[in-house]
């Protein structure tokens, strides 16, 4: 306890939390997305118990992978290599890796599923059939059941990438903790407005959507090796919400 409390006495301590909060934030964004697209699909009834199982078992499984660092940080261990040599790079290095640790292969795994998940609603809006597209939120499209399994399989990537980012800024259990539970709980509280925004806003799905495949690019290709800065994603994603923002204003104002 005394321990505890030392690590907190320290300012240093204070803007580690602080800055680990928004880095979690600015992660969760991902999940949270996917989340709500997810809960718009289902009965009208029941989309806020989805997203706030969702939610709570990404802190679950944060914080039991906290408790794990160890065999987390392990995941980075080679277990696979394809044994052959990547396209030299501008200095001579491989562009790609071809040895692969367990968390490059989730990574992929997830990158591909959110490819897969993404192209498949974005081909149901435009090729509306008899299987309602997620536009129709007037009608439920998906099982509560079916919902919390992909929602725990995207919790898997999104945790195992969140708080291997943790264990990169700081070495304290505790501040990894506070800034994690801290941040979930503001998913928590963003996720009903997120959720009905989208809801009433349709055309804001298809943004959403391509967000979810360009996370997924992303993450496979953080999987071979290929690491894009987060901050450009995250631009481009802010970038675009701005221009749709835009959109939708001038769209209200000539209705009116």
């Amino acid at each position: 306890m005394d321990s505890l409390f030392g690590t907190f006495a320290e300012p240093a301590a204070w803007a580690a939390v602080a800055t680990l909060i928004v880095m979690e934030v600015v992660l969760g964004i991902d999940n949270l997305i996917f989340v709500s697209i997810l809960s718009n699909k289902l009965p009208e009834a029941n989309r806020q118990k989805v997203r706030r199982i969702g939610i709570g078992l990404a802190l679950i499984m944060r914080l039991v992978l906290l408790s794990a660092i160890a065999w987390l940080v392990g995941l980075t261990a080679p277990v696979l290599d394809l044994g052959i040599a990547g396209a030299p790079g501008p200095h001579g290095e491989p562009s790609f890796e071809t040895t692969f640790s367990w968390r490059d292969l989730i990574l992929i795994a997830g990158g591909m599923f959110l490819l897969w998940k993404a192209t498949r609603e974005i081909h149901h809006n435009l090729q509306p059939g008899e299987e309602d597209g997620i536009l129709d939120t007037s009608k439920a499209v998906l099982g509560v059941g079916a919902a919390i399994v992909q929602i725990v399989l995207l919790d898997i990537v999104f945790s195992i990438d969140s708080i291997l980012t943790a264990v990169g800024m700081t070495d304290q259990l505790a501040i990894m903790v506070v800034a994690v539970v801290v941040a979930v709980a503001i998913m928590l509280f963003a996720a009903d407005p997120v959720a009905n925004f989208i809801g009433r806003n349709p055309t804001v799905v298809m943004l959403a959507l391509g967000f979810l495949l360009m996370i997924g690019a992303v993450l496979i290709a953080d999987g071979f090796g290929v690491h894009v800065p987060k901050g450009y994603i995250y631009t481009a994603m802010a970038f675009s919400a701005l221009v749709e923002g835009l959109n939708m204003v001038a769209r209200r104002r000539r209705a009116h």
